[in-house]
């Protein structure tokens, strides 16, 4: 029987299996990391396991990112565009119910705590933008300061003319090419 955030044995086969070829395929982005301490850690931790399948569900392609100098082994979205199974959000659920019409299903905040997850920061997005070119075609929702948010706005990136750039917009929209990307600290 399948229980919620619990994967069969065959689903952790086939999500390490995947995890494992992208690890290996892209090692400029975790240098200094060794795939079985990646597994070893990972075996231990199902229900981390889970949240890793449903960022890759949703398109996210998690690896391993190098985004700190503590011994944290970090997983994001390194999929090239925000992924597509988590797109046309608001940022939060103010925002998802400040809208009068045409609400969207979800909201990047809510859905992101259900899998256990956390939207990158600013920093962290700049960060995994020096790993290759992300958004290029899409944009990101980033983690909102609460500053911001007391006033409506938040935050989301993307890359264009060689360069990452963070905007902002009401909390309460929302576009089909405007996802969010997370991480996973084992």
């Amino acid at each position: 029987m399948k229980y919620i955030n619990q994967l069969t044995i065959a689903e952790r086969q086939a999500l390490l299996h995947v995890l494992e070829k992208r690890f290996k395929t892209n090692m400029n982005r975790h240098e200094g990391v060794t795939w079985s301490e990646i597994h070893d850690r990972l075996v231990t931790q199902p229900a981390k396991l889970w949240s890793l399948h449903e960022m890759e569900n949703s398109g996210g392609e998690p690896d391993v990112v190098v985004v700190n100098t503590t011994s944290e082994l970090t997983f994001v979205d390194c999929t090239l565009e925000s992924p597509a199974g988590r797109r046309s959000c608001c940022y939060d659920r103010e925002g998802l119910e400040s809208r009068k019409a045409h609400k969207p299903k979800t909201n990047a905040m809510d859905l992101a705590e259900a899998w256990g997850i956390t939207i990158l920061t600013e920093s962290e997005y700049r960060a995994l933008q020096s790993f290759g070119t992300f958004d290029t075609k899409t944009s990101s929702w980033l983690l909102t300061p609460p500053s911001i948010r007391a006033l409506g706005g938040s935050i989301f990136g993307d890359f264009r003319f060689g360069r990452v750039f963070v905007y902002h917009n009401g909390a309460q929209s929302y576009y089909a090419g405007r996802g969010f990307r997370g991480k996973l600290i084992l």
